[in-house]
């Protein structure tokens, strides 16, 4: 059985928990990890009318039957993760069955605390940053500062790695942005308060899974943030401080690369993203609105507006070639239902000249302006197609221009919220 990858293609918020939970209704899947990123993450999924949105957890926790683990990429805050998991609890959802890696990093309030006041700080320099601590807690990891999930139930060794996390950040804290330093003793009971309950979960998650792999089980790994996010291969520096592409799945869950059998790709059948950062197609006129509006573009995690634009062929083949991906999921094509003409952004004009791959540069992205082929629209409601064959056939010749652009086939295509409100091109 498989280990498949699903992934964002854009800059994030593309639909990748409704691919993620459809593939996990349409064949038994026995673990859902997530193994990047922290709970600056959302995924909506929508289950017989019922909304539910995730951001530590993996969407996979909606999954009856499916193992939800959050593997060692994941920085984790305890008082994140216990309250998703309260949320859900009182919701009627199951949640006994997940399990957290013993070498996920941990992040602690002093982590949300630096994260704020650097980006404050930064004045119109700004990153975008969700401020819930995920870069410096990753800065910690690099650093090897970090707190381990495993240390928790170590209080002596936890409390040497907090002793040692604080000593340059009160500094930080006090001489340069002239906050209160933040006291020890208070992080150490703050997390030992978490032992107990966390306990249970904590196991070798990398062995778990290749062990699972071995007896023939299924895995699916499900993506936070997105290829364009990527602390190398994004939009740097107004990325996140994770690899979310597919070879950072390897190393955020402790698998070979010859264990991937799918990566799938989740795109928007037109493009958005939230913070700063250059993006070519943005809109800023009525369509833009118009994007926002139907599409119900509002960060899950964030609650920030998203940022809209035309769909960006050039970023998909980007997006297709570092992630190797053998799949694309098109979702929310019932939104561009409203329109007349649909562009799609084919390559870049850079400095007067044609550019059909990704910049090399952060300066030449900045400055790309889209080439735009157009393709008329359908103007119908297409949320009840089925199939792709009862789709209008100009959403049939949008979907096919698009596969024959982006590097990689269409496997599906989402055409509303619910799981089922999904056309299958390529089964």
């Amino acid at each position: 059985m498989p280990a498949i990858v699903v992934l964002g293609a854009q800059w994030g918020d593309e639909g990748k928990g409704k691919a993620t939970d459809l593939l996990a209704t349409t064949d038994p899947i026995d673990f859902v990890v997530r193994t990047s990123g922290g709970h600056n993450a959302g995924h909506t999924i929508v289950v017989n009318g019922e909304k539910y949105a995730t951001h530590l957890l993996p969407s996979g926790i909606l999954t009856p039957g499916a193992t939800s683990v959050i593997a060692n990429g994941v920085v984790v805050s305890p008082e994140a993760l216990f309250r998703e998991l309260d949320g859900l609890v009182a919701r009627g959802v199951e949640v006994a069955d997940l399990k957290v890696s013993a070498n996920a990093h941990v992040i602690a309030s002093y982590h949300a605390t630096i994260d704020k006041v650097t980006e404050r700080f930064l004045g119109k320099n700004q990153i975008g940053t969700t401020g819930r601590g995920i870069g410096p807690a990753y800065a910690d990891k690099i650093n090897r500062v970090g707190v381990r999930v495993a240390d928790l139930f170590d209080e002596k060794i936890l409390r040497e790695k907090i002793d040692a996390a604080l000593d340059v950040r009160n500094h930080l804290l006090t001489k340069v942005y002239n906050r209160r330093a933040i006291e020890v003793d208070a992080v150490v009971e703050e997390l030992l308060s978490y032992t107990d309950r966390l306990r249970p979960m904590v196991c070798d998650t990398s062995l778990l899974l290749n062990q699972a792999l071995d007896a023939g089980q299924t895995v699916l790994f499900e993506g936070a943030q997105a290829t364009m996010l990527d602390v190398d291969h994004g939009t740097y520096p107004f990325v996140t401080s994770s690899n979310p592409v597919a070879g950072g799945v390897c190393v955020g869950a402790g698998i070979g690369p010859t264990r991937i059998d799918r990566v799938i790709g989740v795109i928007k059948a037109y493009t958005t993203r939230v913070g700063s950062g250059p993006f070519p197609t943005e809109l800023f006129d009525e369509d833009g609105v118009q994007l926002q509006t139907l599409g119900g573009e509002i960060g899950v995690s964030t609650g920030r507006t998203r940022r809209c634009g035309w769909y960006d062929a050039v970023v998909a083949r980007y997006a297709s070639r570092v992630n190797g991906l053998t799949e694309l999921f098109l979702t929310k094509l019932d939104i561009l239902g409203a329109w007349d003409r649909i562009p799609v952004c084919v390559a870049y004009e850079v400095d007067g000249q044609r550019v059909d791959e990704m910049p090399m540069t952060q300066t030449e992205f900045h400055h790309a302006t889209p080439v735009y082929e157009y393709f008329d629209g359908w103007k119908s409601d297409i949320s009840g197609c089925r199939s792709f064959d009862e789709l209008p056939k100009n959403a049939q010749i949008y979907v096919q221009a698009l596969e024959e652009m982006s590097g990689a086939k269409i496997w599906g295509v989402g055409v509303g919220p619910g799981r089922e409100q999904t056309v299958v091109v390529h089964g």
